[in-house]
């Protein structure tokens, strides 16, 4: 029998034309990232509202110099540029958006799709793995996703060489999402356009970045997270020791999704990061089966109600709030360059959450704050 998730639940809205564009000026804004931006939709009680707070909090976080909000022009000509390329911009909470991806710490606020958008709402599997991959792991990578394809898995991957493509290839006729990790309509790595092509008509391309952003290194390990995130788990077929297929176990942990691995030729250096994953406790692959027998009993699970991580909305309070200097003061003093956990700011500091949570957007928005993975934050080195 295929694989079904359960019925979803009702999506809370959808943006207005004003909303999407309100949206995408604050997210495109320096130093916003989808904590901050969560943050200031519940602060300021919708993205309008926090577009105009934003000098004034980003100077009360120690910014010299006014912030570079993202003009309407600019996000409406992206938009033109999305629609060109015959892509759409999804909002969280917004019918298309992945109902997993949704529910990971600080999900993307906005995602670009591009083909088959109902395929979001199916279950998926991540299948990732090295580059430079042997002919024995593109032809288990194959029989893998082609088997798991036809029991109703939608195979998810970066669109990577190697691995990542040989996976996409199997599932085409069953369905299959890329990940990109440059503009939706930017070929990465070039000698994959027809596979893109192919994918952005019958499965699912995705992609954070705006249109025409050519991916940087900085830029893949946000499109693993993604790629994670997306799935129930994520079936690494060849890895070195460190590499991206690696990072992307690491976020499905995080993530509390399943981890498997397909064992290799302990002299292979492809084998190393694999075999380490099974040895730290992920699943042993070797045929499709074993995979169903991983995902099936936590399907229910996905249709749970979505967690507090999603912004409260257009619609949420405004919350006011005077923070006299010396608490802002304090906070700072808190900060360390180690990683700390929000809630022991605020144990240390003897100040309400909400404070120190608007404090920290504050210093964000200044260029003042790191935030790590696991809600943690540190001051910037």
């Amino acid at each position: 029998m295929a694989l079904r998730l359960p019925l979803a639940c009702e999506p809370r809205r959808i943006l207005s034309d004003e909303q999407r564009i309100a949206w995408l000026r604050l997210i495109r804004t320096p130093n916003v990232g989808p904590v901050t931006f969560r943050e200031l939709l519940n602060h300021c009680g919708g993205a309008e509202a926090a577009l105009a707070a934003l000098p004034e909090l980003a100077r009360r976080g120690g910014k010299g110099q006014s912030v570079r909000i993202c003009t309407r022009p600019q996000a409406q000509r992206e938009l033109e540029l999305a629609a060109k390329a015959g892509a759409r911009l999804v909002a969280l909470e917004e019918p298309g958006y992945p109902r997993l991806l949704a529910r990971i710490e600080a999900p993307p606020p906005l995602i670009y799709v591009k083909g088959e958008r109902a395929i979001a709402e199916r279950p998926m599997l991540a299948i990732v793995g090295a580059r430079d991959a042997s002919a024995a792991g593109r032809k288990i990578t194959r029989t893998l996703a082609a088997a798991l394809g036809a029991e109703g898995l939608v195979i998810v991957s970066g669109l990577a060489r190697g691995i990542d493509a040989a996976a996409h290839e199997a599932a085409l006729a069953s369905g299959t999402v890329a990940v990109l990790a440059g503009g939706i309509d930017i070929v990465y790595p070039p000698e994959h356009a027809r596979l893109q092509a192919a994918i952005g008509e019958t499965g699912l391309l995705v992609a954070e970045s705006p249109p025409g952003f050519e991916p940087r290194g900085q830029d893949f390990p946000r499109r693993n997270r993604i790629v994670s995130g997306m799935a129930l788990g994520v079936l690494v077929v060849e890895a070195a020791k460190r590499s991206g297929s690696r990072i992307t176990a690491r976020f499905a942990l995080e993530q509390g999704r399943e981890v498997m691995a397909v064992p290799g030729n302990p002299l292979d250096p492809r084998a190393e990061g694999t075999n380490a994953l099974l040895k730290e406790g992920a699943t042993l692959v070797t045929e499709a089966g074993d995979v169903i027998s991983v995902l099936e009993p936590i399907l229910g699970a996905v249709a749970l109600p979505m967690t507090a991580a999603e912004p409260a909305g257009e619609d949420a309070q405004p919350v006011e709030l005077r923070i006299p200097e010396t608490d802002r003061e304090r906070v700072v003093e808190a900060l360390g360059l180690h990683p700390t956990e929000i809630d022991e700011i605020a144990r240390a500091t003897g100040l309400d959450i909400r404070v120190v949570r608007i404090v920290l957007v504050e210093l964000d928005l200044a260029g003042r704050l790191e935030r790590h993975p696991g809600g943690m934050v540190s001051r910037t080195p």
